[in-house]
C-alpha cells in the first residue's frame, strides 16, 4: 500500500498493517493516545471488523479496509456530514480504477456504494473527543476480491463486477480522492457542493418507502435530502418530515435498508 504522492505532498501520513482487530478501534486507540491526523491506516483483513450499528464486517485478506483518522476536521455539528464526504470519495476512486463500471455504481443514503443495486463498499464513521480536539475515525471497506454470502442486503466485489482492481491500487486512488473531497467540503462550508454530487449518483432515492424509527414507523415518499443531509420524506397527510436516522423498507417487496445519516460522535 502506498498513499497517492499528492497526499502525502498535502501531509497525509500512513500505517500498514497484516492484520488488526478493526482499524477504526486502532485509529481512535491512537487518538486517545495524542495521535492526530491525518493518518491512513490500512490492515490486510481485520479480526474484529465492523460496521454500522456493531454489525460485523466480514475481513478476509484481498479486499480494502482502511481508516482515515482525522482531527478536527470540522465543527462538531457538520461532522456527521464526512459520510457523505467519504462515499463520494469512495466513488471518486472507483470510478478511476475501473471505469467500465462508472454506469452501474451508485450511492445509497448516507454512505455505501452500490454495483447494480448490490453493495460493494461500506463506511462507518466514529468520532470521540479527546484531550487535543475532536477525533474523526472514517472508517472504508471495498469488496475487491471478495464478498459475503447470505447478508440481508445482496452484495458483490469488484472481481465479480468485471473490474481487475487491487486493493492496493485502489488504496492509492481513494486517498488522493479524499483529499480533493476534503477541500471540498471546506469544514462544512462547502456541504451544498458535496450534497449536489452525491444527489447526481445517488440510488434508491425515490418511491414508497416504510421508515422504522425508535418506538415508531412512518411512511411516505423519499423526495431528497436537506441541508444537513436529513432524509425528506412526504407523509400520506402531505407533511415533509426529515429523518436523521432510521430503518428504510421500501415498499412492494424491495429489499430492506438499514440507513442513518448520523455518524457516531461522542
Amino acid at each position: 500500500m502506498q498513499l497517492h504522492p499528492s497526499a502525502a505532498a498535502a501531509g497525509f501520513r500512513f500505517s500498514a498493517f497484516a492484520t488488526l482487530p478493526s482499524t477504526n478501534t486502532y485509529a481512535l486507540m491512537l487518538a486517545r493516545g495524542g495521535e492526530r491526523g491525518p493518518l491512513w491506516i490500512t490492515a490486510g483483513q481485520q479480526t474484529e471488523g465492523r460496521g454500522r450499528r456493531g454489525n460485523a464486517w466480514i475481513s478476509p485478506p484481498g479486499n480494502l479496509y482502511t481508516t482515515l483518522l482525522l482531527t478536527d476536521p470540522a465543527p462538531a455539528e457538520c461532522a456527521p456530514q464526512s459520510s457523505f464526504v467519504s462515499a463520494l470519495a469512495v466513488l471518486d476512486a472507483i470510478d478511476g480504477c475501473a471505469p467500465g463500471l462508472r454506469d452501474a455504481l451508485t450511492l445509497k443514503w448516507p454512505n455505501d456504494v452500490l454495483c447494480s443495486g448490490c453493495k460493494l463498499a461500506g463506511i462507518l464513521i466514529e468520532g470521540e473527543q479527546v484531550p487535543h480536539g475532536l477525533a474523526i475515525a472514517i472508517g472504508i471497506g471495498v469488496n475487491v476480491r471478495h464478498h459475503p454470502q447470505g447478508t440481508s442486503y445482496p452484495t458483490t466485489d469488484l472481481t465479480a463486477a468485471g473490474a481487475d482492481v487491487s486493493a492496493e491500487s485502489l488504496f492509492a486512488a481513494l486517498s488522493a480522492a479524499m483529499l480533493e473531497r476534503l477541500a471540498q467540503w471546506r469544514r462544512g462550508a462547502g456541504f451544498g457542493a458535496i450534497r449536489a454530487a452525491w444527489l447526481e449518483r445517488a440510488g434508491l432515492m425515490s418511491g414508497e418507502m416504510k421508515v422504522r424509527l425508535p418506538g415508531s414507523e412512518v411512511t411516505g415518499r423519499c423526495e431528497s435530502l436537506d441541508e444537513k443531509g436529513r432524509l425528506l420524506l412526504r407523509l400520506g397527510d402531505g407533511t415533509l418530515q426529515a429523518i436523521a436516522a432510521g430503518e428504510v423498507f421500501p415498499l412492494a417487496g424491495a429489499a430492506v435498508e438499514h440507513v442513518s445519516s448520523t455518524a457516531r460522535i461522542e
